[in-house]
């Protein structure tokens, strides 16, 4: 169970990015966790939004690889909020603290979703230049949960923690997607009841993301075509949401294949960031572009060969 935590990469990464915490609400108790790297010249840059079991930590890759390669890369973990409308005045606030006009957001599941209602609710005062949804939904119905959601935070601990373990995938699957499981659930250990409860309930309370609000934004859908808690129906309805999106498929992944299979997400991830090199809002810094782009050219030579 130990693997992802005691690997190379994972001490790396937690001896040389410091977690910040930062409080932008009247409520103290309301704090948010961060691990800000790469240059901070950059003023939009890539945000990545947890899942429901899921902690500022489960990214560490994606800010280890892309911070190396010249992005600037936030990852968060956010405080209880029991209300989407509550969730989005606060980070629209934590954007304002740390100076960011607008930024890409990177959103699994939950976080996916989170990422779509904030593009939507600051849609005439625009915050989010892009979206990149991985495993993500469009609609909280397709859990068939919004009759419970009201009653999350009455749950204990561990009844919240057996909901979101049933999500998880059962029976056999490779060495790295177990270590990606196990590491998943040390984090959901890590959670308290209210984290868990507001999680659940944001992801369950009845709402959906009303496109028309959204349509300019630029948009990445990453999917995996084996097991995973989404269901197929709930993947076609986003790809009919988001007609003009860019589809990244990985073959397998599971749940989380930002942690094992995170070269592949970091490709897909870069691919959907450059389209906006040279702009105002690149998330990279201007010196490292042609270091980067050098880079891949050399690895698709590689990957061809």
């Amino acid at each position: 169970m130990e693997e992802i935590r005691v690997s190379p990469d994972y001490n790396w990464f937690r001896s040389t990015v410091p977690l910040k915490r930062i409080i932008v609400d009247d409520d103290d108790s309301k704090v948010w966790s961060l691990y800000d790297a790469g240059p901070k010249s950059i003023r939009c840059p890539i945000i990545f939004l947890p899942p429901v079991s899921g902690t500022a930590e489960v990214f560490f890759q994606q800010v280890l690889a892309l911070s190396g390669w010249g992005y600037r890369v936030i990852s968060l973990q956010y405080p209880v909020y029991w209300d989407l409308l509550e969730f989005c005045d606060g980070f629209r606030k934590l954007l304002d603290h740390l100076q960011l006009d607008k930024v890409h957001l990177f959103g699994a599941s939950l976080g996916g979703f989170l990422a779509q209602k904030f593009a939507e609710v600051t849609h005439k005062s625009p915050r989010v230049h892009s979206l990149i949804l991985c495993n993500s939904f469009s609609d909280t119905s397709i859990f068939n949960q919004t009759w419970t959601a009201n009653s999350f935070w009455l749950m204990p601990a561990f009844m919240l923690k057996k909901i979101v373990l049933g999500n998880f995938a059962k029976g056999p699957v490779d060495p790295k997607m177990a270590d990606a499981i196990d590491f998943m659930v040390d984090r959901l250990e890590s959670l308290n009841q209210s984290e868990l409860a507001s999680r659940l309930t944001l992801n369950c309370q009845n709402s959906y993301v009303e496109p028309h609000k959204i349509k300019d934004i630029a948009v990445t859908i990453m999917d995996v075509f084996d097991q995973s808690a989404l269901s197929h129906e709930a993947k076609e309805e986003m790809y009919k949401l988001y007609p003009n999106a860019r589809r990244a498929h990985l073959k397998t992944g599971g749940n989380f294949p930002y942690l094992c299979r995170s070269a592949e997400v970091n490709l897909y991830i870069q691919i959907h960031l450059r389209q906006f090199h040279g702009t105002r809002y690149a998330a990279i810094s201007p010196e490292m572009v042609s270091a980067e782009e050098c880079f891949n050219f050399k690895r698709s030579l590689l990957n061809q060969e």
